[in-house]
């Protein structure tokens, strides 16, 4: 093992590892199985009232209940169940009749109760399904497994000196009791790609069913992935044994300690011949500035948490009928809505992903664009280019700009007056750019759409009076009349940009267009 301790320590030696592992990864198969922590969306925690707003001082949002006084009794938030079924729902997993509540015995200073409560053999939901894919092809659109979907409390946060090592360890327990529901995938992902994709995907479905923000940096979404890999040797198949990464906050984090792990599992395999079964599942921490996985601890097994169904909690019943009612209520899901925007509305996947993936507002702001104007791929590039750039500049929601700026019917009407040619297309982004950003300083007195196309003087340009135009300039500029004529077509450029400072509101496209004809038919020649 000294070896392996030099090479995560040598920056050189992780870089040359890295070249070998991908060289090496036709060897081997990477099999992955995520567990995510989803915080759901309530007021309140899973079994007291105390609030669950992130930011508070440390230990000010507590109650006898979470510091585990003696003689306090928990209550179930019935919203946090609910928001879990929602999501249990979604991911068509089953959902049984009976569920009970369960303690998890362990030991840690940021469970002052020394258990957690959780779910164990009976959970609220199993058996559900993700189906992933990837525009750019790195694999096959496949559907991943769902082990379970249970609910559980949360721990308390534990703060360590992380940079010295010296100084104390500080507990806030404001974070204790809020409400967690835990998915675990089978391990059906084979790669970090399909590992990212899968957590984009799940992130995706629970911010449109709106039961968690999924915010990493506040903890709302945690991640642990557990990694080992299968081997086909000449006595046979064989699998590494199983590590558990943790500290994962970023699905970037994600791919790159699965990528870095596979290649360690891989070099130590070499070295030990150790497979699955001879030796305890371990946990491994991920640090992210160095690149590596660290080992922290061996891994324990359910039987070593001592399970047993919590004395001071009801059963939860859910009938059929509340399954039905919530299946009613999800609307439309990601993954129906990409469908409907390729089939419906003819947009590529491409587009149809990136519309999906800013969620469901800006997707109903360019189908209401789409509808109106009649032109849903033109609706589609003012939102992806043009309106998604001013709310990144002015950050702003897709909700503000719609009141403040720039309405769907606005938009609409943009793209059917450059259709029309009553708004000249290379004017109709300076249109737009005072629409979203001027307007927006006072929205209140917001101009309609004909007072500020009137306030930039902008106005259809006849083409007898774009010819008349052409001819002026093609008999002033004989020199580049003649070296469009010897071939050399982009000199009519300067022609566009001398027609731009006469008159603003020219296409450029349509002046260059009829200047080439008319030196085509002659005009402009010397005699």
């Amino acid at each position: 093992m000294i070896e392996i301790v030099w090479f995560l320590n040598s920056q050189s030696a992780k870089v040359e590892v890295r070249k070998w592992h991908k060289s090496m990864a036709e060897d081997f198969t990477t099999v992955i199985g995520l567990e995510v922590h989803v915080q759901l969306a309530t007021q309140s925690k899973l079994f007291c009232r105390c609030s669950t707003q992130f930011g508070a001082e440390p230990n000010t949002q507590t109650c006898p209940l979470c510091i585990g006084m003696p003689g306090t009794l928990p209550v179930m938030n019935r919203e946090a169940y609910d928001l879990a079924l929602k999501t249990a729902v979604a991911l068509d997993c089953e959902i049984p009749e009976f569920t009970k509540w369960d303690r998890k015995q362990y030991y840690y200073p940021d469970l002052p109760k020394g258990y957690q409560i959780s779910q164990y053999d009976l959970p609220m939901s199993s058996g559900g399904t993700l189906a992933i894919s990837d525009s750019q092809d790195q694999f096959e659109p496949k559907q991943i497994r769902i082990t379970r979907a249970h609910l559980e409390e949360d721990a308390g946060k534990s703060i360590h000196d992380e940079a010295n090592g010296k100084a104390d360890s500080e507990i806030d327990l404001n974070r204790t009791g809020t409400p967690l529901l835990e998915i675990v995938s089978e391990p059906d992902l084979r790669s970090p790609a399909e590992a990212k994709a899968y957590l984009q995907e799940l992130k995706l479905l629970l911010t449109y069913l709106g039961v968690s923000d999924c915010n990493m940096q506040e903890g709302s979404l945690r991640v642990d992935a557990n990694v080992n890999l299968h081997l086909e040797t000449d006595s046979g198949s064989a699998a590494t044994p199983i590590v558990e990464i943790k500290n994962l906050n970023s699905f970037r984090a994600v791919e790159r300690a699965i990528e870095y792990e596979a290649g360690r599992q891989y070099r130590v395999w070499q070295e030990t011949g150790q497979k699955l079964g001879e030796a305890p599942k371990q946990t491994r921490g991920w640090d992210d500035a160095a690149g590596v996985t660290r080992g922290q601890r061996s891994k324990e097994e359910s039987s070593d948490y001592r399970y047993f169904p919590d004395p001071d909690l009801v059963p939860v019943i859910t009938l059929p009928e509340q399954v039905a009612q919530v299946k009613a209520s999800l609307g439309e899901l990601p993954a129906a809505l990409r469908q409907r925007l390729t089939t419906d509305f003819g947009l590529s996947e491409y587009d149809a992903e990136v519309l999906v993936n800013q969620g469901r507002a800006l997707v109903d702001y360019t189908l209401r664009v789409a509808d109106l104007s009649g032109d849903a791929k033109s609706a589609c590039n003012w939102v992806t280019q043009e309106v998604l750039r001013v709310l990144k500049e002015q950050g702003r929601s897709i909700e503000q700009f719609q009141e403040q700026s720039v309405s769907s019917n606005d938009l609409a009407e943009l793209i059917c007056k450059v259709k029309s040619g009553e708004v000249p297309s290379a004017r109709a982004r300076e249109l737009f750019d005072v629409m979203a950003r001027e307007i927006y300083v006072s929205f209140e007195d917001k101009l309609s759409f004909e007072e500020v196309v009137k306030s930039l003087g902008i106005e259809q340009v006849d083409e007898s009076e774009l010819i008349d135009l052409c001819k002026e300039l093609l008999g002033a500029n004989p020199r580049i009349v003649a070296d469009v004529q010897n071939g050399k077509q982009q000199a009519v450029g300067a022609l566009i940009g001398q027609a731009k400072q006469r008159n603003p509101n020219v296409d450029p496209g349509q002046i260059r267009k009829l200047c080439l004809e008319l030196i085509e038919q002659g005009f402009g020649s010397a005699e």
